[in-house]
């Protein structure tokens, strides 16, 4: 279990899949958590439950477009003003329109680089503020084997995570003095509502893909963020941390 006591952590897209598991893990070691969410709110309340009961000292939803940089500004001022800081922000929250390059409209484009990509630069800048003043944070984004090794189909989708890379690293160097530091996650293919819909022969040849044989959990990937998060990487910051079962190395 990871110490998270006293510290404040904010998850956007915590209603389900891995940004919940990712609010439960943290919970666990006694954060006080900011679950974040689009517009499920039956799922998000589920979640909300699920955290209170793994423990966290504190918790609430937060409804918010994170491709809003207005309402991200304000869910961060809240948190800081609610309970005296901000220490972990995970950007998690993404969407994926899959589709060739020559079908792709472009209100799909544009709306996944506005939640993929523009939301993680929004709240980071948000959060930086808080962070540096009180001389530390750590902020983990989610960003996905795809955009390392790209996708077809996912043309859209690989940029937004190839561009969180690069976002991740740039504000890493800029955030380091401050004692803020900033990673990455990458999944690859992961256990999920999405995956689950998927015909068995799809599991099957996604799988012969993947050294270790088999889908990774949500678990999985909360347990590397929250490592991440945590003080036992107090000297990571600029990294992309791959939990792909061997499938990119």
């Amino acid at each position: 279990m990871f110490d998270f006591e006293g510290k404040v952590a904010l998850v956007t897209g915590a209603s389900r899949g891995i940004g919940r598991a990712i609010a439960v893990e943290l919970a666990r070691g006694k954060a006080s958590v900011v679950l974040n969410y689009a517009g499920n709110e039956t799922a998000a309340k589920e979640a909300l439950d699920l955290v209170q009961k793994a423990g966290a000292a504190r918790a609430r939803l937060a409804r918010f477009d994170v491709g809003d940089g207005a309402a991200c500004a304000v869910a961060v001022e809240a948190t800081v003003e609610e309970w005296g800081g901000l220490h972990v922000l995970v950007n998690n929250a993404g969407i994926s329109v899959d589709q060739l390059l020559m079908r792709l409209k472009d209100e799909d484009w544009n709306r996944q680089l506005q939640v993929n990509l523009s939301g993680a630069f929004h709240l980071m800048k948000a959060a930086a503020r808080p962070m540096m003043k009180q001389r530390g944070g750590s902020i983990v984004n989610l960003t996905s084997v795809v955009g390392e090794m790209g996708n077809a189909g996912q043309a859209a989708y690989a940029a937004t995570k190839a561009g969180l890379i690069g976002l991740t690293k740039s504000v890493a160097r800029e955030l380091a003095s401050r004692n803020v530091r900033v990673n990455a996650v990458a999944p690859g293919y992961i256990d999920t509502d999405m995956t689950a819909a998927l015909p068995e022969a799809a599991k099957a040849k996604m799988q012969e893909l993947i050294p270790l044989a088999r889908l990774g959990s949500a678990e999985d990937v909360a347990r590397a963020v929250a490592f991440l998060a945590s003080d036992l990487a107090s000297y990571v910051t600029g990294e992309v941390l791959r939990v792909n079962g061997g499938m990119y190395m």
